[in-house]
């Protein structure tokens, strides 16, 4: 969340890093009132606090005089005091949670490299690799869902049967290929990062430290029994594995990577291509995940988007790499950077991962601080995030891109030691 600080003794700025999102100002402005009114009553209620306890003391000193008919009449008026004092503390509770969740709604503010636009037509392309001057073939101009019916290795319609639309099923060595995908940017990871399988099911506050909640309740699964929901991300449960923590400075950066199933609904997918892999409510990832101080952020932030790039690159695919404007980066985000594969079969850029710097926005909210080597007192960390590696899309691209003119797919080299059993023969893998 935002800085109630920054809010109170700089509105402007937070008033314009909204406005480059494109973010209706009313509820700042009404943060803000809230805001005035609950420091007021609080000023209230404790001057009032201190009455009664002036009071009471005296009271206390009457009777000890003998005083009796003196410190009944006090007794009054501190009886009536102490009741407004209970009105007051009432009414500061109802106004801080007002203000805690108009706090929670508000998104974070686009840092100030990140590009100016209004929607995804505004992205800057930072550049194109191995698309321009492509001369993709006939064969690999076929969409992955009729290669993987083809071929027998995904089976939409029976998915449908089992879950509904908008869910998958891998068969042979269409499954494998997604268990090699996942193991692979687990193994390109682990040198630097911590491998970590957390739980797929997270608490309401865990979801709510990253962002997700409240303001996209409509897009998770909500088991309510419960009260868990199923994670949109391995990012969910990574940012609060250290949360309510204070770190050593000199512990830092913290680095994970995580293979989990991703759930999402997809509410906003209406009028969208759902073909396919192309949008699907359950989904295999690999997440890497740091956590450092503000000095570290930029160069983390580089060391995310430089793996995930190394990897699509290694895996043959046509990729270009999107700087998003204010207007289209996530709510929590102050800076991202896409990266879209081309997939021939489908003429579509698929994004295939969001590398994002959040700055303070989601530690603020898990209460994620750290300790400086030198100074007092603690700071607040920074988040960052991307997608080693999502599968439905690579998938799809790789099947289409690598699909040669007898209708079997060609496995890029760093995959084949993972795919040795459905190599050569009959099989729809060479």
């Amino acid at each position: 969340m935002l800085d109630l600080r920054l809010i109170r003794n700089d509105p402007d700025t937070v008033r314009a890093g909204l406005a480059r999102r494109g973010e209706d100002l009313a509820p700042l402005d009404r943060l803000v009132e809230l805001d005035t009114e609950h420091r007021s009553l609080t000023a209230e209620r404790d001057a009032l606090r201190a009455e009664v306890r002036t009071l009471s003391n005296q009271v206390g000193a009457l009777h000890r005089e003998g005083r009796g008919d003196e410190a009944v009449a006090l007794q009054e008026e501190s009886r009536a005091l102490g009741e407004r004092e209970r009105e007051l503390d009432v009414r500061c509770d109802e106004v801080a949670a007002s203000v805690r969740d108009l706090l929670l709604r508000l998104p974070n503010l686009p840092a100030a490299d990140c590009p100016d636009g209004d929607d995804e037509r505004d992205n800057v392309v930072v550049r194109v690799e191995g698309a321009e001057g492509a001369d993709w073939a006939d064969h690999q101009r076929v969409p992955h869902w009729e290669i993987g019916e083809q071929l027998g290795i995904l089976d939409v319609e029976r998915a449908v049967k089992l879950s509904g639309s908008m869910f998958v099923m891998y068969r042979g060595a269409g499954a494998a290929l997604v268990r090699a995908l996942c193991q692979l940017a687990i193994d390109r990871n682990v040198d630097r990062y911590e491998e970590v399988r957390p739980p797929t099911l997270v608490r309401t506050d865990t979801l709510t430290s990253t962002g997700h909640l409240p303001k996209f309740a409509d897009e998770a699964y909500h088991l309510e029994r419960d009260d868990l929901w199923a994670i949109p991300t391995a990012e969910v449960p990574l940012t609060s594995l250290h949360r309510d923590e204070i770190l050593p400075e000199a512990d830092l950066p913290r680095r994970f990577v995580a293979h989990t199933s991703c759930f999402r609904r997809e509410a906003g997918s209406a009028g969208k291509d759902t073909r396919g892999l192309l949008r699907v409510h359950e989904f295999d990832k690999v997440e890497i995940l740091a956590l450092g101080t503000p000095d570290q952020a930029a160069e983390l932030h580089a060391e995310i988007l430089a793996r995930a790039e190394g990897l699509i690159a290694e895996l043959g695919l046509a990729y270009r790499i999107l700087d998003l404007c204010a207007g289209d980066i996530g709510n929590s985000a102050a800076r991202t950077f896409d990266i879209e594969v081309y997939a021939p079969g489908v003429d579509q850029w698929l994004e295939v991962s969001s590398v994002s710097w959040f700055s303070d926005y989601q530690a603020r909210r898990a209460n994620l601080r750290f300790k400086p080597t030198s100074g007092k007192g603690t700071e607040v960390l920074h988040t960052l995030n991307g997608s080693a590696l999502a599968v439905p899309r690579v998938w799809a691209a790789l099947v289409e891109t690598h699909r040669r003119p007898d209708g079997t797919v060609r496995i890029p080299d760093l995959l084949r030691p993972y795919l040795q059993p459905y190599l050569g023969g009959e099989g729809p893998f060479r």
